[in-house]
């Protein structure tokens, strides 16, 4: 399954919206607090891939998790955008110049207490990554088709605060993605109408 880049920009918001969400199970009743990641997808020999990250071990939030590049707002940042390509710099060292902004999706409400604004981006290669040793394990890429392919997302479930909470994985050789991340890949391919949302 191959995305044409321009059916997937116009699947996107083209600007950040609070009052379009997606929310995970007990999202509803936390104080949240405000993040962006950006969501990078890269052009290698005419294919896509998704540049991913994983946590390391130590980290207070998501320890050892995939996910994308991204963390809390700053007060010095002028909007999700601002933050996310800040923090792609200072987590994996990939700077703005190499990355076009195609858009958003719906902001992302987590289980464990913040609202993520996903910016989609396009990544031009060549480019060189210096990954932060204290918050990033790995970088590695995935194929687009691989992640939006509905046959890929499994569903699962966990006891987390009390409750059994419901979420989607995408395992894919030695990583399990899955939790916020999975969540935003498939809002992505739900808003390209690949599966039901």
């Amino acid at each position: 399954m191959t995305v044409d880049l321009e059916r997937l920009k116009a699947s996107l918001l083209t600007e950040p919206l609070a009052t379009h969400f997606d929310q995970e199970d007990g999202a509803e009743h936390l104080e949240l607090t405000p993040a962006a990641v950006l969501f990078p997808i890269v052009l290698r020999d005419g294919k896509h891939t998704v540049l991913l990250t994983q946590r390391t071990a130590h980290l207070r939030d998501h320890a050892s998790q995939i996910s994308f590049p991204g963390g809390r707002v700053e007060a010095e940042d002028l909007s999700p955008t601002d933050t996310a390509l800040r923090e792609t710099e200072e987590e994996i060292g990939l700077t703005r110049e190499h990355i076009e902004i195609l858009g958003f999706l719906p902001e992302y409400r987590t289980g464990t207490g913040f609202r993520v604004t996903p910016v989609v981006g396009l990544v031009l290669p060549p480019f060189d990554l210096q990954p932060d040793p204290f918050e990033v394990a790995e970088v590695f890429e995935v194929p687009l088709s691989f992640l939006l392919d509905p046959g890929n997302h499994t569903e699962h479930s966990m006891h987390y605060r009390g409750a059994l909470r419901h979420y989607y994985a995408m395992p894919y050789g030695d990583y399990f993605i899955w939790g916020a991340t999975a969540g935003m890949i498939r809002s992505l391919t739900a808003r390209l109408g690949l599966h039901a949302p």
